[in-house]
C-alpha cells in the first residue's frame, strides 16, 4: 500500500543508502549470513555478494525471511559460483575489495583509511575464514584490533563492526558516499514494489 508515510520512509531510507558492498564467501550456516545482511540494511549498505564455491547454495531471500527481520527484502543480492568471478566483477565496477583476516600484513580497521566510496568488505566462512584465493585477490587486508584472549568473532558480529566503523567515518561527508540521483530514483521505485 502506497501511503504517504510509507513513501516518506522509502525516500528517507534511499537518501541514506551508501555505496559499498559486503562479500560473503562460502558461509555454511545461512542464518549467520542473513544476520550480516541485517547489518547491511541497518547501516545503509544495499549490495550483498554471495559466493558459493565450496558450500551448498541457498536462496538469501527465502532463508532471510525468518532470520533477518525482513532485511533480506530491502537489500540487493548477487550470487557467484567462484571467488574470482565475484572479485573480478566488483573491481571492474571500481570497488576496492578488502579481505577481513588476521594477518601480519593486515591493517587495523581503526586506523586504516577508508576513502573509496565503493568499498567491499569480504568475510569468510565460520571454520576456515576466507580462502587463500580470496585473500590473494583482495586489494587490502584488514582486521579488528581485539584486546582480549579471543582473536575471532562470528561473521555477523564482524560484519557489523566493519560496517559500523565505515558508516561512522562517512557521517560527516555522507553526500560523498551516497548513490547518484539516478540510482536513487530507481531504488525508490524498486522499494515501492517490494
Amino acid at each position: 500500500m502506497r501511503t504517504q508515510s510509507r513513501l516518506d520512509k522509502i525516500n528517507r531510507v534511499v537518501e541514506n543508502r551508501q555505496q559499498g558492498a559486503i562479500i560473503i564467501e562460502n558461509v555454511v550456516d545461512p542464518h549467520n549470513a542473513e544476520a550480516a545482511v541485517r547489518s547491511c540494511d541497518a547501516f545503509g549498505i544495499q549490495r550483498v555478494c554471495f559466493i558459493f564455491e565450496t558450500v551448498k547454495k541457498f536462496n538469501p531471500r527465502r532463508v532471510g525471511k525468518a532470520s533477518s527481520s525482513s532485511a533480506n527484502k530491502w537489500v540487493d543480492y548477487s550470487i557467484y559460483d567462484t571467488t574470482e568471478e565475484c572479485i573480478s566483477e566488483l573491481k571492474k565496477e571500481g570497488y576496492e575489495v578488502i579481505a577481513t583476516v588476521l594477518d601480519d600484513e593486515a591493517e587495523s580497521l581503526y586506523t586504516a583509511k577508508l576513502e573509496n566510496p565503493k568499498t567491499a568488505f569480504m568475510f569468510g566462512n565460520e571454520k576456515e575464514g576466507l580462502s587463500e584465493k580470496a585473500i590473494k585477490l583482495a586489494d587490502r587486508k584488514m582486521y579488528i584490533t581485539m584486546l582480549g584472549f579471543v582473536q575471532s568473532l562470528n561473521i555477523s558480529v564482524t560484519a557489523s563492526i566493519f560496517l559500523f566503523e565505515l558508516t561512522r567515518r562517512r557521517l560527516q561527508n555522507s553526500e560523498q558516499f551516497a548513490y547518484p540521483e539516478e540510482y536513487q530514483s530507481k531504488l525508490k521505485e524498486s522499494f515501492q514494489e517490494r
